[in-house]
């Protein structure tokens, strides 16, 4: 049964697979016209609210571990507007900037170009720990077997020194299909996953929220999937799963 995710209003809302989501995102490039940059601006725009809405504008420092791909992009995007918004953010990347390309080359640029340098990992345990939040942009729903090298590095860091940990659209290390974890995996308070809800994520381990990127419901029917308009009045709906599904 696809539907296994809830809104509080009690909407069902689908589930997808890995494969299911990559077809997706194809779709909204290629048919649809969509770009990958538009897309990671409304994710980092809504993620960043988010952060600002439970935390406060007041709320210390923030360091995103990001990684070279899509997600890492989302998380370098979720932190410019962090910044414009008056926060102070720190970056640790696994990979050198020099060595980033595509969307997360594009938004380390921006960052850089304002001033928003990355730290060097040495420093790792510092900026995790005295960080008021930890967003983990580190990997997103293209898991490649268990994290190795610097990503392990930064989730081992962060699963023993972070105090409140948002992961950006699914905990990184978790298998967005079946949620298990071949190795290390972020363990987090908090979840925005993107567009819809992957079918490995688990409300019960954290605070689960799925959050608008400007898919229109037109790019979902390919794949059999009707979806209403869910987004009406807000950006962001919490998610619930029920034992019945």
């Amino acid at each position: 049964m696809r539907v296994n995710f809830f809104d509080e209003d009690g909407r069902g809302i689908p589930s997808v697979t890995e494969d299911e989501m990559r077809e997706i995102d194809r779709i909204a490039v290629q048919d649809f016209h969509l770009g990958v940059l538009q897309m990671m601006e409304n994710a980092g725009r809504n993620v960043a609210a988010h952060i600002v809405d439970v935390f406060g504008e007041e709320s210390g420092w923030i360091t995103i571990l990001a990684g070279s791909g899509g997600n890492g992009g989302g998380g370098l995007c979720c932190a410019r507007h962090l910044h414009n918004r008056g926060l102070k953010v720190q970056l640790l990347l696994t990979k050198s900037p020099d060595a980033l390309d595509g969307a997360a080359g594009a938004q380390y640029a921006i960052l850089s170009s304002i001033g928003i340098a990355t730290a060097g990992l040495e420093d790792s345990e510092k900026l995790i720990s005295e960080a008021t939040v930890v967003i983990d942009a580190l990997i997103g729903y293209s898991l490649q077997g268990a994290p190795r090298g610097n990503t392990a590095l930064l989730i081992e860091a962060c699963n023993q020194w972070a105090r409140n940990v948002v992961a950006l659209d699914i905990p990184s290390g978790i298998d967005a299909t079946t949620g298990e974890s071949p190795g290390l995996s972020i363990r987090a308070d908090r979840t925005v996953t993107l567009a819809l809800p992957k079918r490995g994520l688990d409300p019960s381990m954290y605070d689960l929220y799925l959050t608008d990127i400007g898919i229109p419901p037109e790019v979902y029917l390919p794949l059999g999937i009707t979806l209403a308009n869910l987004f009406t009045d807000q950006f962001l709906l919490k998610l619930i799963t029920r034992d019945d599904c």
